[in-house]
């Protein structure tokens, strides 16, 4: 049962239920009579509540795609994974509606004679606005900078777009104010300065990687910034990893009620009382919403439990189910249905379920009890939490070659140590960089640190598994291209009866021609409508055979700008390889 009010995650209700609310009634947002608003805290807090509704939801972040990328196969495709993406003619992420109430805020904040208040919400304010530029600079590169309210005929609005980097010195500015402003105590759903110095940490991650890997410079001063972020949270905030065992440590942090708030530094918040919920289960047990299932590659980067690669075994390619789970991270039976798997509040164990998981690796992250499989769930939903913080250090460390031992031992030795993992050896891993991350990886640094580099990436992506980070990572390495390569599944050596398990019961039959007389329990799949990579010679079940993916080196980093916005404004320039319309 929820212990706390959904604000100011829901902020609409605050809005229409607060003191003044005559005002708001009165005014647009933005359009406010600044005489007679911004005069006390109560109504900087009530009007800062609004801008929580940009934050990501559940559905944007933790369980659709692309945000997944090459972690994910599904029967459809975005057209980002799928390489169709065409110039819009509107929208598409180009909306500044946003910005232009943070900016009116702030012109018009200082009415507030109470000073802490104003410098307070004016932190929640600035990182907003940081927040918000980081998104289009993700997005689109190059945008023009606003930290004013313009009007309809202001010529400010027909202005070209600043560089990125100009951008990013501005984002710094006001990342910097929030840390400096923001409120100290501990919050899962306000911003604070703990919520800034995470964020800093991360979009210096970004910014300073894609620098470096697309070859735009001036990329070490960004991720000495971000590891300094990292470290500050970590050496002054109040957050730590969340223990318990370590067979459900883990898991549990996703299927909380209330956000655990020893590692979660913010998040969603979800409450069917309001009501606002969310649809993870009904998402990945649903035959009808994509049959969402871990893409091969992923479940090949788990290690062994005792540390070592599983691909560096001779067999791991043609292993089955039950082989290849044996023995590996604990996180991978926290993340999917391994052998032995019980769903919450079922003593009966549970095999993948084919006919909502393309890939027979079925997620098991985010998934309550069968009361909310019809889309009621209420589990709050990460935004940052402190293991990203650590795993930023560790990689803004590697990637500028000054990762030690000692950095790796408060970093991710904290996050293994939850699952009972040993700790990345520093020295080993430079002295023999992983084959398989290698060629997962082509474009990686290639230095005394390419080893540390790739574990970190090992680590990153077992850790974030479908929290939204996947994209933006393989965007900042360029390493889009994986987006164009083949999403597999389970290995099956062709037709026939399957435990899955290996409890003495048949749980599939891969069959070719007729079907057999089917038995209860028993999941059926025709051999060519489950594609196998070689046929009836069986291989890794192939996701959308027929579906050829492109990625475009030229272009496909970068979001199009909407056809409309480069008629209303002649000094925009599209971006790299787009048209000005159609593809």
């Amino acid at each position: 049962m929820k212990t706390r009010k959904i604000l100011p995650i829901i902020t609409l209700f605050g809005l229409l239920t607060a003191c003044n609310d005559d005002y708001l009634e009165r005014y647009p947002l933005s359009e406010l009579a600044p005489e007679n608003y911004f005069l006390t805290a109560a109504e900087l807090q009530n009007y800062t509540n609004a801008f929580y509704e940009e934050l990501p939801d559940a559905l944007s972040i933790h369980y659709n795609n692309p945000r997944q990328a090459d972690d994910e196969a599904r029967n459809t495709l975005a057209a980002e994974i799928q390489g169709t993406r065409e110039t819009p003619s509107s929208g598409a992420g180009w909306d500044w509606a946003e910005l232009r109430q943070i900016n009116f805020f702030l012109e018009n904040s200082h009415k507030c004679t109470d000073e802490a208040a104003r410098l307070k919400y004016e932190g929640v304010a600035r990182f907003f606005r940081a927040y918000f530029y980081y998104e289009k600079v993700v997005r689109f590169g190059d945008v023009p900078w606003y930290d004013s309210v313009l009007e309809l005929d202001d010529e400010g609005l027909f202005k070209a777009r600043d560089s990125r980097k100009v951008i990013f010195e501005k984002m710094l500015e006001d990342i910097d104010f929030a840390i400096a402003n923001c409120q100290t105590e501990k919050s899962t759903t306000l911003i604070t300065k703990w919520t800034a110095l995470a964020f800093k940490s991360r979009m210096c991650l970004f910014e300073g990687t894609f620098r470096k890997y697309h070859g735009l410079g001036d990329w070490e001063a960004v991720l000495n910034a971000g590891a300094a972020a990292a470290e500050e949270l970590m050496n002054t905030g109040p957050f730590s990893i969340y223990k318990s065992t370590t067979d459900k440590a883990y898991h549990e942090l996703f299927i909380a009620e209330d956000a655990i708030a020893s590692e979660m530094i913010l998040a969603r918040q979800y409450d069917a009382s309001v009501p606002f919920v969310h649809s993870a289960n009904f998402y990945i047990l649903s035959a009808s919403y994509g049959r969402p299932g871990m893409q091969k590659s992923l479940v090949n980067s788990y290690l062994m439990k005792d540390g070592s690669r599983f691909t560096d075994q001779a067999n791991y390619q043609t292993m089955q189910f039950y082989e290849e789970m044996q023995n590996r991270d604990p996180r991978l039976s926290q993340t999917i249905r391994t052998p032995g798997y019980k769903r919450i509040g079922s003593n009966s164990t549970s095999v993948p379920d084919f006919a909502t998981s393309v890939t027979g690796y079925q997620y098991s992250k985010y998934i309550l009890a069968p009361a909310f499989d019809a889309g009621q769930s209420t589990n709050d939903m990460p935004i940052f939490r402190y293991a990203e913080v650590l795993l930023n250090y560790a990689e803004a460390k590697a990637e500028l070659g000054t990762l030690t031992q000692a950095d790796i031992d408060k970093s991710i030795k904290l996050i293994r140590d939850r699952v009972g993992m040993p700790n990345l050896n520093l020295q080993a891993a430079n002295a023999n960089p992983d084959p398989y991350l290698l060629s997962e990886y082509p474009n990686v640094t290639k230095s005394s640190f390419t080893g540390a580099i790739l574990e970190v990436r090992r680590e990153r992506r077992i850790e974030l598994v479908k929290e939204g980070q996947r994209y933006n990572d393989l965007m900042r390495w360029k390493e889009g291209a994986r987006l164009s390569k083949r999403f597999y599944g389970q290995y099956f050596p062709g037709a026939g009866e399957y435990d899955l398990d290996k409890n003495g019961t048949i749980d599939l039959v891969i069959y070719e021609g007729t079907a057999p007389s089917r038995k209860p329990g028993v999941q059926y799949q025709k051999l060519g409508e489950l594609v196998l990579e070689n046929g009836n010679k069986g291989g890794r079940i192939v996701n959308l055979p027929d579906i050829i993916k492109k990625w475009d080196e030229g272009k496909d980093y970068l979001y199009p700008i909407p056809t409309q916005e480069l008629e209303l404004n002649p000094q925009l320039k599209q971006n790299p390889g787009w048209a000005s319309s159609g593809t």
